[in-house]
């Protein structure tokens, strides 16, 4: 099948507001609204071939998305993880079919988001503390996290020294391939800490676990233009390169903390400005407790072990469309070669 007719019809970015009162109400209330899309197209592989794409996540207070919406030539169903329960669609080919194609929609509601007040029990402490193999809080981690801590107790300040830390230390390698992998012990033992958001955000929740914080990544894609920084924004309705991870770390006796620091390093490099300029300096601050959602996170499932798959993914998230064949697992950093494209547009 032509790539060009699987993917026709994308509209255009716009956050022009809806008429209507929903419309209405969701302004008054700084909700934003979006149609995110999914079309993939995977008749160039023959053999069997299997295929997960992540869903969006209905998060309490700021983000909120409909049931998936598709359409599937293979035997297709929405499924969970086990660990985290993170929602994905799963669609599966035998050997015959000659056409593979899937289309997904979301509708996708978010507001600007600070601190999520919420309680903690002991085992969901114990969960988002505890160590994973891309991300040990032992050994060279451990040490980190306590030299930047040092003496200090309380969580917020804490959490604080931490992404300070990051901020400071790690860097943006615009070569780094996607969103990167999260290699955080790899990153401290090399003391080279520069990558991107799957990176050096994860090193951030790493060291706020390491630290008795619980932490924990969140995976997603941005939908719409920033009001802050065009560089933190979608600039197209094309958002099939718009990956990225944020990550929140949980303070006792006030609840789940949004932080950013990869976006802040992201802004230094991008805007071309060192880390003392007013500019960056007030993206520091705004990015330890908010999220401007221009974007929509999937799930926090790091280290994820997909339903049905007989091998464990190169990647060790859900953030792309992963599909697995004879051949092995497809590039999901090759939207061309994988074929899949990603659109946003207002809803």
């Amino acid at each position: 099948m032509d790539r060009r007719t699987v993917l026709a019809g994308a509209g255009a970015l716009g956050l022009a507001a809806a008429s209507g009162a929903k419309a209405a109400a969701d302004a008054a209330g700084g909700w934003r609204r979006y149609r995110l899309t999914a079309e993939i197209d995977l008749s160039g592989h023959p053999g069997p071939v299997q295929l997960w794409v992540p869903l969006a996540q209905t998060a309490r207070g700021y983000q909120t998305a409909s049931s998936a919406r598709y359409a599937a030539s293979g035997d297709a169903h929405v499924a969970r993880d086990d660990r985290y329960g993170a929602a994905m669609l799963r669609v599966s080919w035998p050997a015959a079919d000659a056409q593979r194609t899937v289309k997904i929609e979301q509708t996708i509601a978010t507001r600007d988001r600070g601190l999520i007040a919420a309680q903690l029990s002991a085992p969901e402490r114990r969960f988002w503390t505890a160590p994973l193999p891309s991300m040990p809080t032992d050994g060279i981690v451990l040490a980190t996290a306590q030299r930047i801590v040092g003496t200090e107790t309380q969580p917020r300040a804490k959490a604080r020294a931490i992404y300070d830390w990051v901020v400071d230390n790690c860097f943006r390698d615009a070569a780094v391939r996607g969103c990167g992998i999260g290699g955080v012990e790899g990153m401290l033992k090399t003391g080279y800490l520069g990558g991107k958001c799957a990176d050096i955000n994860s090193l951030a929740v790493a060291l706020n676990r390491a630290a008795g914080l619980p932490a924990r990544d969140v995976y997603g894609v941005r939908l719409g233009p920033s009001q802050f920084q065009p560089s933190l924004g979608a600039k197209t309705s094309d958002v099939t390169h718009a990956q990225h991870c944020r990550a929140e770390v949980w303070l006792d006796g006030e609840g789940w903390l949004p932080i950013d620091p990869a976006d802040v390093r992201k802004v230094v490099l991008e805007a071309n400005l060192p880390v003392t300029s007013p500019q960056v300096k007030a993206e520091r601050e705004r990015l330890f407790g908010g999220w401007e959602m221009n974007w929509a996170g999937y799930n926090s499932a790091t280290n994820i072990a997909l339903p049905g798959a007989a091998t464990a993914p190169r990647e060790h998230f859900l953030m792309y469309p992963l599909a697995m064949t004879p051949a092995g697992e497809l590039d999901q950093l090759d939207a061309d070669g994988f074929r899949y494209r990603l659109t946003s547009t207002a809803a």
